[in-house]
């Protein structure tokens, strides 16, 4: 299965389908898994599909060897004329964000790196926070960088954050054990955290322009051979 490891070195593409009901939702996935169940692109590790929780949409994670490889799949004839009106009639927006792991960490209990991965039961935070790109570098300085605290968070199990190719974004891709745990986390008060955290938090809100999230969990999954 797929890991979060930005030793890998891979391209990590997130695509974003929202809509506006759930049965719209179980359309794209069904879509997404028949793509994923025959891909064969040059280049193309994994891609691990996941459905929305708490507001519908689809989000498919996927890496490639490098954006040479993922450009040369945009640029086919079959993914113009086939697959982007496809998704476009599916889906009330789509977003394709072609992002790095600059960092990653995860919960000892682990192991060496966490999975992106439908056998597990994550609840998965996906966060988009847009930035001016003279700042996107500032922003991953403040958010990307060990956080021993929240390990002892209950609940928690992994977190990365992505640079966006094109300088105008970064994103929080995190997983955790429910959505119970995640919101006690998310709405924790700002004196019970620690000074150096609230002190980044205040600093990020300041640098980013809009924020967008949803939460997912993996359905399905294939990796290349």
């Amino acid at each position: 299965m797929p890991l979060i490891n930005p030793e890998d070195g891979y391209l990590t593409v997130f695509n974003l389908f929202e809509t506006e009901t759930y049965d719209g939702q179980a359309r794209v996935v069904d879509e997404m898994k028949d793509i994923v169940d025959n891909a064969t692109y040059p280049g193309w590790i994994s891609s691990t599909v996941h459905a929305g929780v708490d507001t519908p949409g689809t989000l498919n994670y996927i890496q490639w060897r490098s954006l040479a490889d993922l450009e040369a799949r945009y640029q086919g004839q079959k993914f113009q004329k086939k697959t982007v009106p496809l998704f476009d009639q599916l889906a009330t927006s789509v977003k394709l964000l072609k992002t790095e792991l600059v960092h990653a960490q995860h919960h000892p209990d682990l192991g060496a790196a966490a999975e992106v991965s439908p056998e597990r039961d994550d609840y998965a935070v996906f966060i988009l926070f847009e930035v001016k790109p003279d700042q996107q570098q500032e922003l991953l300085d403040t958010l990307a960088k060990p956080d021993e605290w929240i390990k002892t968070v209950p609940g928690y199990r992994s977190h990365g954050y992505y640079r966006g190719i094109d300088g105008t974004y970064v994103v929080n891709y995190a997983q955790w054990e429910s959505k119970e745990l995640y919101e006690a986390f998310h709405t924790l008060p700002e004196e019970q955290r620690p000074a150096d955290i609230r002190e980044g938090r205040l600093r990020a809100r300041s640098l980013v322009t809009s924020r967008w999230a949803n939460s997912f969990r993996a359905v399905h999954s294939r990796s290349a051979e």
